[in-house]
């Protein structure tokens, strides 16, 4: 085999957070107790969010004309003003004043919500103002917010918090938007009838039936792109959110239907969550978004014990790493997220006209979430806790969608130090990287954010010039009953890059079976076509965090070392029916540099060209991957 190597050694760069807190917190908390105080915490968040809601609202000067930048980042993106009213709102429910930074917040959440009329804001927008509005009070007569608005002013208020903005009653259907954003039209339309804005109760219960029709139809998780199997972090929120609707708005019957749901979807979030508090490993986490799911997910767990997977106590170190994981990542200085630096991936619709609107939602959330948690733990009167969230075991499979046929579902294991998921679900585009099944999690192994990539799953080059991968689901899973292996079977590859949820018949056969022992997950394929076919190329890449290459001969076999620090990760190809070259990739600030928590700064290429299928002979090849702390 032929070995290109571009790079040997880079320089490292640490990004995330700290598992441990710092400050108050810790320095109240003899470091060898590895416990932290409930009061302390609580005191860390309030000064926190008393100091940056103040500087944000000290830095706007007039809303007439709004300013393009608060804090040196860009406000026209969306939904940039209705976060920020709900940011107001929060805190002054939050921290009982109407007057921050020496200024009333009243009139300027009214003069927000002209604004974001005035540029057509929809969906979160409408929600996050919505929610504003009630954090003064369900009676608008004593409401101090509405009661300090113009007729005009109130006038416009209403006409934003219309749900007919991106929900066509008569159709049932949203307008060009995921099925995610039904919970965010129940949402804004329960609050409405709860406010008195809408009397129309039976307008209110048909977008309720439609919003939470996938929960009463029997099903546990939600599909994000029906029926393309989009299965991701927005599967818990939704339920969330139908459950949050159709509690305010007096629906037992869907609090009913969407209960199982949650119980199931926390027990999966437990179960994928890592030490440092980061949830879902795959899809449009987004780093920071993910800290705050955890965050918002024990908050709701909080006052919600019946769907809690295990108890508060176990809960709370978890709410607290991700809080230490985001105030790491706040920059203090310019009081914003780290959203864009080096190495960040984001998601094409996190622009740099969002990343003032990231911010304040992440002060939002934080808000939210922690008037919940401390309505929890002074109920179960918890003073302390553990810094580190402790999990047991475990190595399961987790089916979405177990139909007659695509079939999805998600791969656990928590092994011996050992934590990844391996999903089977459906990206933005067909072969998205940060939805194909590979081990997300696994020490060393990192995928740059939304791009057509094989990562840890080859993508196939044919004669006609367009490359198929076997990914986006599965036509056959067979999970073993120890949960230590699961098999894949694809008779249906997608066009990399294609609309999501098309499916092509190549008459090829690709069957994977992927097991995990102690710290060796081995991934083996089989391709089995059923005429002549001539792939041009056949290549994968080992998307890494680790920033040093070295290739060594043992016994007889090529292993390539990642590592970076003590921390290595062995890459070999154990054997294989067709010849393979390996080679390496130094990303720098290239697109494919950038995950979900920082930089992916080298990959390493195994790539094969001109191979030849004969119907009915299988070929093979065997890639272990082995991971040393």
């Amino acid at each position: 085999m032929r070995q290109r190597i571009l790079a040997a050694t880079l320089l490292g760069f640490l990004s995330g957070g700290l598992l441990g807190a710092t400050g108050e917190l810790a320095a109240q908390v003899p470091p060898k107790t590895q416990q932290a105080l409930t009061a302390a915490l609580d005191r860390e968040i309030r000064i926190f969010l008393e100091n940056e809601v103040t500087a944000h609202v000290a830095d706007i000067k007039s809303l007439d004309p709004p300013p393009d930048r608060v804090v040196g980042a860009l406000t026209t993106g969306e939904f940039s003003w209705g976060t920020f009213m709900r940011t107001l709102g929060d805190y002054s429910a939050f921290a009982s004043t109407n007057t921050i930074a020496g200024r009333d917040v009243r009139p300027m959440i009214g003069k927000m919500a002209t604004i974001e009329l005035s540029r057509g804001g929809k969906t979160w927008a409408q929600l996050y103002a919505a929610m504003a509005l009630r954090s003064y009070g369900r009676d608008l007569d004593h409401n101090a917010l509405w009661q300090s608005l113009s007729p005009e002013d109130q006038a416009n208020y209403r006409s934003l918090l219309d749900p007919g903005r991106f929900y066509d009653a008569k159709t049932h259907k949203l307008i060009h938007l995921p099925e995610n954003y039904f919970g965010v039209a129940a949402r804004i339309a329960a609050i409405d009838y709860d406010l008195g804005l809408n009397k129309d109760r039976a307008s209110l219960d048909d977008l309720l039936n439609r919003a939470a029709a996938q929960f009463t139809s029997g099903a546990l998780f939600a599909d994000d792109a029906l029926p393309t199997g989009r299965y991701d972090r927005y599967s818990n929120e939704y339920a969330r959110a139908i459950y949050d609707a159709a509690q305010l708005a007096g629906r037992e019957d869907l609090v009913k239907a969407v209960s199982p749901s949650l119980k199931q979807q926390m027990k999966l979030w437990w179960d994928l969550l890592s030490v440092d508090g980061y949830g879902y490993a795959w899809g449009r986490s987004l780093g920071a978004i993910s800290y705050m799911d955890t965050m918002e997910i024990v908050g709701f767990l909080s006052v919600h014990a019946e769907f809690r997977p295990v108890p508060l106590e176990q809960l709370a170190p978890a709410y607290s790493a991700a809080w230490t994981w985001l105030r790491n990542d706040f920059n203090k200085d310019t009081h914003l997220l780290s959203i864009f630096g080096f190495g960040m991936g984001d998601y094409g619709y996190i622009t740099r006209e969002r990343e003032w609107q990231q911010t304040t939602t992440f002060l939002a959330k934080v808000m939210a979430a922690h008037t919940m948690f401390m309505q929890g733990m002074e109920r179960a009167g918890i003073k302390q806790f553990s810094l580190r969230p402790t999990f047991g075991d475990l190595a399961r499979f987790e089916y979405f969608a177990d139909g007659p046929n695509r079939k999805f579902g998600v791969w656990l294991v928590r092994q011996r130090g050992v934590h990844f998921t391996l999903p089977f679900v459906t990206g933005t585009k067909a072969a998205t990287s940060d939805y194909e099944p590979m081990p997300h999690g696994f020490p060393g192994l990192a995928v740059p954010v939304e791009k057509i990539y094989p990562c840890f799953v080859p993508f196939l080059e044919l004669e006609d010039g367009r490359t198929i991968a076997a990914v986006d689901g599965a036509d056959e899973i067979r999970p073993a009953a120890d949960g230590m292996s699961v098999t894949a079977v694809w008779k249906h590859w997608v066009v990399a890059g294609a609309k999501a949820g098309e499916w092509t018949d190549e008459g090829l056969v690709s069957e994977v079976t992927w097991s995990i022992q102690e710290n060796t997950i081995e991934r083996v394929e089989s391709l089995t076509s059923s005429k002549p076919l001539r792939v041009r190329r056949l290549w994968l890449a080992i998307p890494s965090r680790y920033t040093r290459l070295e290739t060594r001969n043992t016994g007889g076999h090529r292993i390539d070392r990642l590592s970076s620090g003590n921390k290595t990760l062995d890459v070999q190809v154990k054997q294989s029916d067709w010849p393979v070259q390996i080679s390496a990739f130094a990303t720098g600030d290239d697109p494919l540099g950038r995950s979900d928590r920082g930089p992916v700064p080298l990959h390493l290429i195994l790539e094969s060209k001109n191979i030849t299928l004969s119907p009915g002979a299988p070929q093979k090849w065997e890639l272990p991957l082995s991971a040393h702390p």
